[in-house]
């Protein structure tokens, strides 16, 4: 999974400063022991040198050091009984002057070889919320709040589904899709309809839930996207095109990429030349994208180029959102 790279700093960092409370509240756990029991600080001594003495005659040349090492072993051996005995009579636990990582499988390291423990993806996946709150209310927007009384029961004039029926399916799709990602069988979506229909709203529910789950999600606007392309092209700074690097690997690279709003941005030879890139490149490594527009699909074609266009009907399940301005009709409750 391809964390944001300021994801994953400061989930790293996180982890270390738990490593650092939890061996501060060992030295002062050990040092109350201590001042308490001075025998135990006796015993963990002895504990120490008979461990090494364990170390020392598996090494030692010429003789046979299996004696040596079991005497030492059994001698280690009642030296924690007498410790564990130490500290129970005291009320403590028997484990008490025993150093204990938060996550065991690891070692607090966050790694367990080349893969990531869970403790680790768990703080980036908390990071990663958290990042996504900045663009999106994610404290309302759950698939548990979606409310379908906004679109109409009444079926078009010229017949057909109504709106709620319509927006019925399109809520269960886009909630299967984030509750089975990355198995469901549309791999991405592509949201359609006018201003104010809930768009973005179930776009904000894929996110969550994707993110949730565990999965990398960045979620952005075409703008702000199309605005890194330029760039990290056009640059002249090296730190500001180097960031516009990280960015758009970003969204290349991701799990998950909600593109929000296509068509706002100005339909430049070079933006044409970006969205193919993000769309081919996301297609060909089999990483799934959500995007949401105002624009149909025939707008769609005469807006971009033909490769575009075909890329986004052909391999996106295409969802056509149906009925009246939500905020307007919240503005009208008021």
């Amino acid at each position: 999974m391809a964390y944001d790279p300021n994801v994953l700093r400061r989930a790293t960092q996180r982890l270390a400063q738990r490593r650092r409370q939890r061996e501060e509240e060992w030295e002062r756990r050990r040092a109350e022991i201590y001042a308490a029991l001075p025998q135990a600080a006796r015993l963990e001594g002895e504990l120490r040198s008979t461990m090494a003495g364990v170390i020392a005659a598996s090494l030692r040349h010429g003789t046979d050091p299996a004696p040596a090492i079991a005497q030492l072993k059994e001698k280690n051996l009642e030296l924690q009984r007498q410790r564990t005995q130490l500290l129970t009579d005291a009320g403590y636990p028997p484990d008490a002057l025993d150093e204990r990582p938060y996550c065991p499988r690891c070692g607090d390291s966050g790694w367990v070889g080349a893969r990531m423990c869970s403790c680790l993806h768990q703080l980036c996946t908390e990071e990663q919320i958290q990042e996504l709150s900045k663009l999106l209310d994610l404290g309302e927007q759950s698939f548990e709040t979606f409310n379908l009384d906004y679109y109409s029961p009444l079926p078009p004039e010229g017949g057909g589904k109504s709106p709620r029926e319509r927006m019925k399916s399109i809520f269960q799709i886009c909630r299967l899709y984030a509750n089975t990602f990355p198995e469901f069988r549309y791999e991405n979506l592509f949201l359609t309809g006018a201003p104010g229909l809930g768009k973005t709203f179930l776009s904000a529910c894929i996110a969550r839930t994707v993110s949730e789950r565990g999965y990398s999600v960045v979620y952005d606007t075409a703008v702000n996207i199309f605005t890194r392309f330029e760039e990290r092209k056009f640059a002249r700074d090296r730190q500001d095109a180097e960031d516009a690097r990280d960015e758009t690997r970003r969204y290349l690279r991701c799990d998950l990429l909600i593109l929000d709003d296509l068509g706002s941005e100005m339909a430049t030879p070079f933006v044409q030349s970006a969205l193919y890139t993000l769309i081919n490149t996301r297609l060909t490594a089999r990483r799934h994208t959500v995007i949401s527009s105002n624009l149909s699909m025939g707008e769609i074609y005469r807006r971009y180029s033909p490769q575009i266009a075909s890329r986004l009907e052909g391999e996106y399940q295409v969802l056509l959102f149906q009925g009246e301005d939500i905020r307007l009709l919240r503005k009208q409750e008021r």
